[in-house]
């Protein structure tokens, strides 16, 4: 069983936030993909819409969660199950950071409204 030190996490950023992989292919994960994501006050993160299912867990802080154009405000320890196909939003109207566990299959990708392709490398 591999253990993975969040010492050693490859930090990547995406439109404000911070995504800290920890279970990936290249940390020997052979189905699944976990990441913490940090989200800072004031990010508005555009719509996307998902092919896989993802899980979304709220560790600390407080969000406004979009999921196919209805508008949820989740708090610590609320977990949002984003199925495929579905358009999700993020918002941190809030004066703390946010912070989320997120758990989906190998391979995510998203698409934006003007078409985008998204292929984030911490689900790769």
């Amino acid at each position: 069983m591999p253990v993975i030190r969040s010492s050693e996490a490859v930090v990547h950023e995406l439109h404000g936030a911070r995504f800290l992989p920890h279970a990936s292919p290249r940390t020997g994960s052979k189905e699944l993909c976990a990441w913490h994501g940090e989200i800072p006050v004031g990010t508005k993160a555009p719509a996307h819409t998902v092919d896989r299912e993802e899980i979304f867990h709220l560790l600390d802080g407080e969000l406004l969660i979009t999921l196919d154009d209805r508008t949820h405000r989740i708090t610590a320890g609320d977990t949002v199950i984003i199925n495929p196909g579905a358009t999700l939003a993020v918002e941190n109207p809030t004066a703390t950071v946010a912070v989320s566990w997120v758990t989906t299959s190998i391979g995510l990708e998203a698409v934006l409204a003007d078409g985008t392709r998204i292929a984030p490398p911490w689900a790769r």
